[in-house]
């Protein structure tokens, strides 16, 4: 049974960087990558809480990133190799967009990060997933794209409101 969302986790996380891209170096590129990847595990564990719900996943398949590429403006087809084009499949679209709100919204990534304690995946401490929750300016300059909420709006856009729902707060919607 495929309850291992890793695989996941790093391709969207990945995608994510490619299409909000770090400036500043191997450490911008380092912390912009970190961030990413917090963003994306929290987000692929609220998806799937439960081992079920992440082998529903697994035989269904994440999608891949073709919508994602379209909306925000990415390239997939530049220059793309075969192994380009593999790890994309793994991308998956709900993930990335939970992920993109959460990264654009600190106090939602830390309602998001609380609300991990009902799913059944390994507790993390909060300090596991602070530089999505708490960035520092290092963390700020590093993801600069990565975290801005208007170059983020149409990945976050796509599945907002499902966020919303999962955390309670799905009449934040109307208000």
């Amino acid at each position: 049974m495929f309850a291992d969302l890793s695989p996941i986790v790093a391709a969207t996380a990945h995608w994510l960087t490619r299409a909000f891209p770090a400036s500043g170096g191997a450490l911008a590129d380092a912390l912009c990558e970190a961030q990413a990847r917090q963003a994306a595990t929290v987000a692929a564990r609220l998806c799937c809480p439960t081992a079920a719900d992440a082998a529903l996943l697994g035989l269904a398949g994440p999608g891949g990133s073709g919508r994602l590429d379209r909306i925000s403006g990415a390239d997939a087809d530049a220059g793309a190799s075969p192994d380009d084009h593999a790890w994309r499949t793994w991308v998956d679209e709900v993930v990335a967009s939970w992920a993109a709100c959460l990264l654009g919204d600190v106090d939602l990534a830390a309602a998001a990060v609380a609300a991990l304690a009902q799913g059944e995946h390994e507790p993390d401490t909060p300090t596991g997933f602070g530089r999505l929750v708490a960035p520092d300016d290092r963390d700020r300059a590093a993801a600069a794209l990565l975290r801005h909420p208007d170059l983020l709006a149409p990945v976050a856009d796509l599945h907002r409101a499902g966020l919303l729902e999962r955390l309670g707060r799905g009449r934040a919607l109307v208000a």
